[in-house]
């Protein structure tokens, strides 16, 4: 019986986190703070860019 309501709350809230940009926030957050780099921190950033497009396109 547990595991059938587990099943309809995820089955529920899956569309509403659906490119989700709360989860893609860490990453964000993370670009923005390397990107204050002096010089290095357009490329350090770049993977933390991607990291946050794929999961929020």
């Amino acid at each position: 019986m547990i595991n059938l309501r587990r099943a309809a709350v995820v089955l529920l809230l899956t569309p509403a986190l659906g490119g989700c940009g709360v989860a893609a926030a860490p990453c964000r957050l993370g670009s923005t703070v390397l990107d204050m780099i002096p010089l290095v921190g357009h490329v350090a950033s770049t993977g933390t860019d991607a990291c946050a497009g794929a999961i929020d396109p």
